[in-house]
């Protein structure tokens, strides 16, 4: 079952690893790889600064990746979601729709937020097709938004609504109960 749990003091050597593999840095934002020094300051805010939140995505207990939420202090009651799997084995399996599906339940549930939103690189079909599934609506286009190894690349913003969550919320807990990925 694909669950997500609070980060421990581990998890960040593997979180370090995953962000300096080329197939996970390639749909990141950041301009290049983080140093340790940056990546570890990331972690820590992570778990302490109250506008952040990250949880690991495990599967069995074993970590696939890691689902962050951050611009909590907003507020208008909003936070931009960010993923990955770092897990190879994760990919392609229905984990990040699962992730997301529980991170939207954490968001619209103990976080109370009005709005869920993200940007994801507009050529990254598989992120874009398991936040489709998972609810998002396509919110707009950004030409040449990030540059990455020097070249600009376009990013989709894409959003959810408190509203729209509680009408998908039964259905998308339900396909992925049935289909063993989550916990009915």
């Amino acid at each position: 079952m694909i669950e997500l749990r609070d980060l421990r003091d581990e998890d960040e050597t593997i979180l370090f690893q995953w962000r300096s593999e080329p197939e996970v840095d390639r749909w990141m934002s950041d301009a290049e790889l983080p140093s340790r020094a940056a990546h570890a300051a990331w972690f820590d805010a992570l778990r302490t600064d109250p506008d952040m939140r990250g949880w690991m995505i495990t599967r069995s207990d074993a970590p696939m990746g890691l689902i962050t939420l951050t611009g909590l202090g907003s507020h208008h009651r909003r936070a931009s979601l960010h993923w990955f799997l770092g897990s190879a084995e994760a990919r392609g399996r229905g984990v990040g729709r699962a992730a997301q599906v529980l991170g939207l339940d954490l968001a619209f549930g103990e976080l109370g937020l009005h709005k869920v939103f993200a940007e994801v690189m507009a050529d990254n079909d598989a992120a874009l097709k398991a936040q489709s599934s998972a609810g998002f609506r396509r919110e707009g286009y950004l030409r040449g938004h990030v540059l990455k190894g020097g070249e600009p690349r376009d990013v989709v913003l894409l959003g959810i609504l408190a509203s729209e969550w509680a009408g998908l919320r039964e259905g998308a807990r339900r396909a992925l109960s049935d289909a063993n990925l989550i916990a009915a």
